[in-house]
């Protein structure tokens, strides 16, 4: 038997926003460099948007103590995409909690996004950017191989439920498994129950993450308003164990197991 060389890896992982990073690069080559951009890039974002820190611009906006133009320009650029999603979902998703500012349920997924747009500009082809779980992934894991991203079951975190094959696309999941009842449904103001989880699918991590989270404030019935959003599938896993599907979702998946 001859041993085969693995395809060419560099794997970093860094600790951000409350939550773990992972940057796998899959092209030869030297990377320190441009992955200490995307580190940096993650700890701005959190620098500027984490609701945890006083001296952020969103809590500073939140206190009163500065005012939304004086803030960083990449906060404009996120309440625009807040703005589009909160249309797409019929208000499900918000930039709002209550009366406070509150975008954090996409700015993980763009922030991750714009992660993997930075190392394509500096000429990585393969790679993949997981945060926290919410997934950019773009070119392949290997030569004609695509990227295998397992969904795990909310219910049963040993288990596997599906698995995503990919090249170019984004995994956003939203659920109770991590962080219990944390989503708020805004036409109630109280946590959304009938779905323990929603894996979304489609070309833009930033919304994959907001539409998750909708999916999640809407309930089972989102899989009908998935099956109306162009280039996007979704997985719920609802609270009595059952998994209703997009229409389009099937046509992502194989098998339950993977090793990437």
């Amino acid at each position: 038997m001859i041993a085969l060389d693995p395809a060419p890896r560099t794997v970093h992982v860094e600790r951000c926003m409350g939550t773990v990073f992972t940057i796998d690069v899959r092209d030869p080559g030297q990377w320190d460099d441009a992955i200490a951009e995307v580190v940096a890039w993650l700890h701005r974002v959190d620098a500027i948007f984490s609701t945890y820190r006083e001296d952020s611009d969103i809590s500073r906006i939140r206190s009163g103590s500065l005012r939304l133009e004086q803030a960083a320009p990449e906060l404009d650029e996120v309440l625009h995409l807040c703005a589009r999603a909160c249309v797409a979902t019929g208000g499900a998703f918000t930039a709002m909690c209550g009366a406070k500012l509150d975008p954090t349920g996409l700015v993980k997924g763009w922030a991750v996004e714009q992660a993997a747009a930075l190392l394509h500009r500096h000429g990585s082809r393969n790679h993949a950017v997981n945060g926290g779980g919410d997934m950019q992934l773009v070119g392949g894991a290997g030569p004609d191989r695509p990227w295998s991203v397992g969904i795990t079951d909310p219910h049963d975190g040993g288990q596997v439920i599906s698995v995503v094959m990919a090249r170019d696309l984004a995994i956003a999941t939203s659920g109770v498994a991590q962080r219990g009842l944390h989503i708020v449904d805004p036409f109630t103001g109280r946590p959304a129950t009938g779905v323990a989880s929603a894996t979304v699918i489609g070309p833009s991590l930033a919304l994959a993450d907001a539409y998750a989270t909708a999916a999640v404030v809407l309930g089972p019935d989102a899989v009908r308003w998935l099956d109306g959003l162009p280039g996007y599938d979704g997985l719920l896993v609802t609270a009595d164990h059952e998994q209703p599907a997009s229409a389009g979702w099937t046509k992502h998946t194989t098998g339950i197991t993977t090793d990437d």
